[in-house]
């Protein structure tokens, strides 16, 4: 399927699972030249790649940029696995993609869990990284914002209407998006919800989601030595004001660590970002510039 500003594209990861993602051709296909280096947007943990829907054609305008969702998301096929839910196995996913597609080099968007593979990405590929933006994520996770979340992933039931939907969305998302307009949610609604049959419109996720993230047991890994691994690659952070899981003691001692990076906080936003804010464009246009990426 395509439509005017993108193919939908898919590929085949471990477990034979089909994965999807959304190609937006750079501007060069419509008569301009541009070595501008593609970028590749990762979702967060309950998010698909309808979260880019405004951001990918804002980027498309001079560099190929691929949206993913991530197994058991949007398009992509769930799994019948439900401790597959894991990074390490993200990572392949993401990896097999970017094979599939030739895609050699990239920089990665990355907001929440999409910042973590993100980041195990460069670091464990380095030559396929070319910059890093990390939206609203760091190596270290504030205990409020994991206990919000991993109450919450997977136990949402299904609406009967699109008026329903973005009435749920705003009641459990306004304290991080304060701003949004009726229309804005609705539209909020149609990147996060899916229509499965008619008067049942659910949360575009495998609930089985929840039940891996809840099942974690023992210390999370050590992403500050992840992040300690990343001094080569050019980074940018964005950070939400109002953040309850990227505190702000976290972004300063990163910048510590990695006297280059970049970071930006985006006023009156928790997590996260929709990166539709002009603060968030003009810390990624100023990135890119500086980066020359």
């Amino acid at each position: 399927m395509t439509s005017d500003l993108y193919a939908d594209v898919w590929t085949i990861v471990e477990g034979g699972l089909r994965l999807h993602g959304r190609d937006y051709a750079a501007a060069e296909s419509r008569g301009q030249s541009s070595s501008a280096t593609p970028v590749l947007c990762i979702p967060g943990l309950t998010r698909n790649c309808r979260d880019f829907e405004a951001l990918a054609p804002w980027l498309a305008r001079d560099r190929r940029v691929l949206t993913v969702d991530l197994r058991g998301r949007g398009l992509s096929d769930p799994d019948p696995n439900w401790r597959n839910y894991t990074l390490d196995v993200y990572v392949a996913d993401v990896l097999a993609m970017l094979d599939h597609l030739r895609l050699t080099r990239v920089i990665v968007i990355g907001t929440s869990l999409g910042g973590l593979v993100g980041m195990y990405l460069a670091a464990r590929h380095p030559q396929r990284i070319a910059g890093l933006v990390l939206n609203d994520i760091g190596p270290e996770l504030d205990p409020a914002g994991m206990i919000r979340i991993a109450s919450s992933v997977g136990t949402s039931g299904p609406v009967a209407s699109w008026a329903d939907a973005a009435a749920e969305a705003s009641r459990s998302h306004s304290h991080a998006l304060p701003d949004l307009s009726a229309q804005d949610w609705e539209t909020f609604a149609h990147r996060v919800y899916r229509e499965r049959e008619p008067g049942v419109i659910e949360r575009d996720m495998d609930p089985a989601i929840g039940r891996a993230l809840r099942s974690q047991t023992g210390p999370l890994p050590d992403f500050w030595q992840v992040f300690g691994s990343l001094h080569a690659v050019p980074l940018l952070v964005i950070r939400g004001e109002h953040s309850d899981l990227f505190a702000e003691t976290t972004l300063q001692r990163m910048l510590a660590m990695h006297p280059a990076l970049s970071a930006c906080t985006i006023p009156s936003r928790g997590h996260s970002p929709t990166l539709d804010e002009s603060t968030s464009r003009g810390a990624l246009e100023d990135f890119f510039n500086r980066e020359k990426l």
